[in-house]
């Protein structure tokens, strides 16, 4: 099996017009819009879509390009060794991804010869999960409508599988597409996926397809199968979530619905424990030749986009009285009927309550995090750290005694062994971090996030839409900009691309944590958590200056979107999601972080001035091409209480990535020579005790102030250069150029004015 993994970036709600019909050509008198009682907020009394800001309206417009993604073969490997362990087969040594890029115009597949296999369906009904336990491909998995904003493709040699006949034996190549409520597109990613299910506009025509139905809203997943049907297709029904319908008292037998559909197979699953995906390739490996076509349903053969809009435009009664009858014939035309998750946010959503629940939670996971971490990284940097020193010592000595004094001595142990080290201490925080907010994932809260801030985010002329890729930039500035052109409106796109370089990504979490953990061990977690509240605080404040400024006319739209139900997490399900980010994380950073790390110590290792020594024997590291750099520019922070060079030093390299800044400090404090072994033996680490003793004199006494200015302005200033560049590709040099000169007059400013005002306190 191979994946070769496209990516079209797409929009991740598409209101009631998508789901229900309301407005946009697909109107049905009877569905209602149930207004909050601010007048302000409500749900669709049909489809039980939630929305801030008034009626749900239609999106159009778009950006629609193609993004090529890094080849994720270790990733499907942890992928496929995990779908072993859950499901008890073999993992597939053989399968490796790669990555291919596509224009816009066609989005073609390669390997047309294997029969083609499409899955497709509404935003998280888990199509992703599905995918990846058939073919362990890694793809990013969230209850929050539209995390899959790409077209997947993976390869399976079904020749000599139980159950699979001859004829239907051989390769198939199985294709997940974004979710979308309508064969209707309304945005790229609807639009991508509408036409691999119709096979139109350049896309091979499908030899199946599997429409994934969500048990617990089947009335809109129905509306959805009918113009899948109405394609022409042959079509298997993989109904996934029963067991939360079976909680609800709303359990669906998978017989009576195909005998509901005239036939149409169905096939119940649970992809997150495998079970069922057996039978449902089994189930497709029997359908290749057709499946029936249900009486009340009228058959669709669309050349392009226009005419299957149109189609799909004309039929939409036809297809919402069909969904009416099959819900009536199952008995389970009781809408209105409150869930336990209607009840649930009753108080997480509350308009007074949302936000400060959202915010305790957070914090309870930055505290959690500083807490657990905080013993393991001291044992990376202190124990190992002294272990593999001694072993790599121990082996040198037997080239003879100067063998551990030399350069190449150095080059190991100063360079490369402090850059593996380095990497090891982000296991712990990165691992801890990961594994909250899978849960948080997974039990479906944070895709509430949007929701909860889309009152705050109209105060900037954006809606809660706006927000999504803002909390991916939490993760990773660089994906959240790329998941900007989930946005409709191209102005809002430029704003919140400037405005994301301010929400602080993973990678400034390891500097909070180190200096946190360095300069106010015992309340680290607040110190954390403070800095992410700053980031969203910072997030309004400019978005609100440049609303006033830049932005002037900008109008929030109303914002619509389903949320799904809540659910326990699976534990294999979120080790696996666990391990394949810190994999990801870990990946991408340590060849960033050793390989400056090693850089760094060469420039240290030159010397700069006469008489500063030689190459690998740099007296005074101030004297190394480092040093003289790094010095230079130091006295520019003075006001902000860190104008000492390994602080300066640190900024300069975080220009690259900011993975790199304590890396940098742990580098330059580690050639100095200055280690504490006391403090190592009373496990405070001897980068702590060196930081401390910096900020100390650099800020006259105020270490800890100097620390949070610090701090406040890695919070703010240029994320990385890679951010930068995607930037510039996607908005221009002048929108990169100024989002990076705003970024360093809001970090110096909120520096300088932090330190003087808390050193009269601290």
């Amino acid at each position: 099996m191979s994946a070769d993994i496209k990516s079209e970036e797409s929009t991740n709600t598409a209101g009631c017009a998508a789901c229900c019909g309301h407005g946009d050509g697909e109107s049905k008198p009877a569905h209602t819009w149930d207004t909050g009682p601010d007048g302000h907020n409500g749900h669709c009394g049909h489809c039980g879509h939630s929305q801030h800001g008034g009626q749900p309206d239609g999106q159009h417009g778009g950006h629609d390009d193609i993004m090529s993604m890094p080849s994720p073969t270790v990733r499907g490997r942890l992928e496929r060794l995990f779908n072993a362990i859950r499901f008890g087969r073999a993992p597939n040594a053989d399968a490796d991804a790669d990555c291919h890029h596509g224009s816009s115009g066609g989005h073609k597949l390669t390997g047309e010869t294997a029969r083609r296999v499409v899955f497709v369906g509404n935003p998280n009904v888990g199509k992703s999960t599905l995918f990846n336990a058939l073919l362990g491909a890694g793809a990013r998995v969230m209850n929050a409508p539209g995390t899959t904003v790409l077209v997947e493709r993976g390869r399976l040699d079904m020749t000599g599988k139980p159950g699979i006949p001859e004829s239907s034996a051989g390769i198939w190549d199985i294709i997940d597409t974004p979710g979308t409520y309508s064969l209707l597109p309304q945005s790229p990613d609807e639009r991508v996926a509408a036409q691999a299910a119709a096979g139109i506009d350049g896309m091979p025509t499908p030899d199946a397809l599997v429409a994934v139905l969500d048990a617990t809203n089947l009335v809109r997943s129905l509306y959805f199968l009918a113009g899948v049907l109405e394609l022409g297709r042959p079509v298997v029904v993989a109904l996934s979530m029963n067991d939360l319908a079976r909680r609800q008292g709303d359990e669906i037998d998978p017989q009576t619905l195909s005998q509901a559909l005239d036939g149409v197979p169905v096939i119940a699953i649970d992809p997150r424990t495998g079970e069922g995906t057996d039978s449902l390739m089994r189930t497709v490996a029997g359908n290749f030749d057709g499946t029936p076509l249900p009486h009340g349903l009228q058959p669709m053969h669309a050349g392009s986009d226009e005419e299957l809009a149109a189609m799909v435009r004309e039929g939409a009664d036809r297809r919402f009285d069909w969904a009416a009858g099959i819900i009536h014939r199952l008995g389970l035309d009781h809408a209105g009927r409150e869930t336990v998750s209607d009840r649930i946010d009753r108080v997480l959503l509350n308009p007074w309550l949302g936000v400060p629940v959202f915010l305790a939670v957070m914090y309870l996971v930055f505290q959690a995090t500083t807490t657990l971490a905080g013993p393991m990284q001291d044992w990376f940097d202190v124990t190992v750290r002294g272990w593999l020193t001694d072993g790599i010592d121990a082996v040198m000595s037997l080239f003879g005694p100067d063998a551990t004094s030399g350069w190449v001595h150095g080059l190991i142990v100063d360079g490369l062994l402090d850059g593996v080290i380095t990497v090891a201490t982000f296991i712990p925080p990165m691992g801890i971090m990961f594994i909250m907010l899978s849960l948080l994932e997974d039990c479906g809260y944070l895709a509430r996030a949007a929701f909860v801030m889309d009152r705050l985010m109209r105060a900037l002329g954006l809606d809660g839409r706006a927000f999504l890729p803002i909390v991916v930039g939490f993760g990773c500035n660089l994906p959240g900009l790329a998941a900007t052109r989930t946005l409709t409106d191209s102005r809002q796109r430029v704003m919140v691309g400037m405005l994301i370089p301010f929400a602080s990504c993973s990678a400034r979490l390891s500097v909070y944590l180190v200096l946190a953990y360095a300069f106010f061990r015992s309340t680290a977690g607040l110190v954390v958590f403070l800095m992410y509240v700053i980031s969203i605080v910072l997030i309004l404040a400019i978005g609100v200056l440049l609303r006033h400024t830049v932005f002037r006319d900008l109008k929030p739209e109303p914002f619509a979107m389903v949320l799904p139900p809540y659910q326990w997490p699976k534990a294999v399900a979120l080790v696996r999601s666990v391990l394949i980010r810190l994999w990801g994380f870990l990946r991408g950073a340590s060849s960033i972080i050793i390989s400056v790390i090693i850089v760094l110590w060469l420039l240290a290792s030159v010397p700069a001035t006469a008489g500063a020594g030689s190459f690998g024997n740099v007296e005074d590291v101030h004297d190394s091409a480092y040093g003289v750099v790094a010095d230079a520019v130091a006295p520019v922070f003075a006001p902000a209480g860190f104008d000492d060079w390994h602080a300066s030093a640190a900024l300069l390299t975080g220009f690259v990535a900011k993975e790199v800044v304590v890396g940098s400090m742990s580098q330059s404090y580690s050639i100095s020579g200055t280690d504490d072994q006391s403090e190592q033996q009373q496990g405070q680490g001897a980068l702590g005790s060196k930081l401390r003793e910096s900020f100390d004199e650099s800020s006259g006494g105020h270490g800890r102030a100097a620390a949070i200015a610090f701090l406040l302005f890695v919070l703010a200033y240029t994320p990385c250069l890679a951010t930068v560049a995607e930037l510039k590709r996607q908005f221009g040099g002048r929108v990169a150029a100024g989002s990076v000169a705003l970024g360093l007059a809001v970090a110096y400013v909120l520096a300088v004015v932090a330190f003087q005002l808390l050193r009269l306190v601290m």
